[in-house]
């Protein structure tokens, strides 16, 4: 597992926050957390609070105690905020073997007796009646897949929620910081930490002067049936990312988009009409690659064909992008986009 070392890892400002947490967590000793650790206490004022979502309101009277977060991000973003969850989604998808990333044990290893959050699998479904039975004062989604029903659910029982401003995993990561600050009682401390992570994507793009204005695709391609190509729409965060970077939408991608959609799919007979600078996707092994690069109609893709392309076989370098946090974009900018840029010089998959 590649690694970046913990203090690189982090904000500044998340950091200043978790280096006064040391000597502040109030987890028990069997393993079983009576309430997360937290940093200083939230800023004067802040409760109570009510937070305006997609699903309804969500009215915190007080600083919460014992936080759950749903979503792949929202657990990055209060523990950079100096809120350690009781709970969090278990990450399935491009995350170690015990459902979390290096990066947010990286920053739960800087707060001294800080306790793993327990990870929910939600592989079928959100597990309300796990969460309930862990009594928190607060539900953090706000990149997550909570619906309507579980929101309800969670809300019938007497606990806040707070999910999405507008659709489900399409939060981006400044709306998710701006929500769990308000929510979690610390919207100077988020507005801190925005900054320091938009200088991160600023210095980032500074270091890689080929992505400015480069035209891109993102998309998933299936080795096993290449009949068919998925690309992200502008609403997704990928793309979102990429932009921030200085890359911008190939026209194709804007051209066939649908408002409130995060993606659409094309016959691969319309490849050659793919018309941008750089393609990316994913692929499990050099193997996929290889297939997905010399088939007839996959590998007419203007940018596969001039090597302007990369298949990331990693997919928790480029977790960052798919879920961006405070803490896994300064991981995606250092393992994942020295491979876009390089596919921009021509230097791709092939």
């Amino acid at each position: 597992m590649i690694r970046i070392p913990r203090l690189a890892a982090l904000p500044a400002a998340a950091l200043l926050v978790l280096g006064a947490l040391a000597g502040c967590s109030t987890g028990s000793a069997d393993g079983e957390a009576k309430t997360g650790s937290t940093s200083t206490k939230a800023e004067k004022g802040a409760f109570p609070v009510t937070v305006k979502t997609a699903l309804g309101e969500a009215t915190i009277e007080s600083e919460p105690k014992r936080v759950v977060t749903m979503g792949y991000s929202d657990a990055d973003v209060a523990i950079s905020l100096g809120v350690v969850p009781v709970a969090a989604e278990k990450i399935s998808w491009g995350g170690t073997a015990e459902g979390s990333t290096p990066w947010f044990d990286d920053a739960l290893a800087e707060i001294e007796g800080a306790e793993k959050p327990k990870r929910l699998d939600t592989t079928e479904d959100i597990p309300v009646n796990d969460i309930i039975k862990l009594s928190p004062d607060l539900v953090l989604g706000t990149n997550s897949g909570i619906d309507q029903a579980d929101f309800d659910k969670l809300t019938d029982a007497g606990i806040p929620v707070v999910v999405y401003p507008n659709a489900m995993w399409t939060t981006t990561w400044q709306e998710s910081l701006e929500l769990a600050g308000k929510a979690l009682g610390r919207p100077t401390l988020a507005k801190e930490v925005a900054a320091e992570t938009t200088k991160t994507l600023e210095d980032t793009a500074a270091k890689f002067p080929q992505l400015e204005g480069k035209s891109f695709t993102f998309g998933m391609v299936d080795p096993t049936d290449l009949s068919t190509i998925s690309f992200y729409s502008p609403e997704d965060n990928r793309p979102r990312i990429l932009r921030e970077l200085g890359m911008v939408d190939a026209a194709f991608v804007t051209k066939n988009s649908k408002k409130g959609e995060f993606y659409f799919d094309i016959s691969a007979e319309r490849a050659a009409d793919v018309d941008a600078d750089v393609f990316l996707t994913y692929a499990t092994s050099e193997k996929d690659i290889e297939t997905i690069g010399s088939d007839p109609l996959v590998g007419s893709v203007p940018a596969i064909k001039a090597n302007q392309w990369f298949a990331s076989t990693k997919d928790m370098d480029s977790l960052g992008l798919s879920s961006p946090s405070p803490l896994s974009l300064p991981y995606s900018m250092k393992h994942y986009i020295p491979s876009v840029a390089a596919a921009a010089d021509g230097d791709g998959s092939r």
